[in-house]
């Protein structure tokens, strides 16, 4: 495996989610997610149930499960893709949903 390509297709970003912005269902076939949560409160969907998100939480998504995220107030988490084995780079997140 090229560890430096490896690297360079792990792609993390900051999320503020809002009950405005709430990230709606979603899933990476080629890649799983890890999200932390870094301030505020909030849920992880998977595929129906809920995981409780406050400072410190994290929890992670197999590439190809349904998911979202959601929060009644602000939520800060960051979120990496990890792709499996000689997956393609991901697709961005759409507009509005970082």
């Amino acid at each position: 495996m090229d560890t430096e390509a490896f690297r360079q297709s792990i792609v993390t970003k900051v999320y503020h989610i809002t009950p405005a912005s709430n990230v709606t269902l979603h899933k990476h076939p080629t890649h799983d997610e890890i999200f932390y949560c870094v301030k505020g409160e909030g849920f992880g969907v998977l595929e129906g149930s809920e995981v409780p998100l406050s400072p410190g939480k994290a929890f992670i998504v197999a590439a190809g499960t349904m998911h979202a995220l959601r929060s009644d107030g602000d939520l800060f988490v960051t979120s990496s893709l990890i792709p499996l084995a000689d997956a393609p780079r991901p697709p961005r997140h759409a507009p509005g949903n970082q």
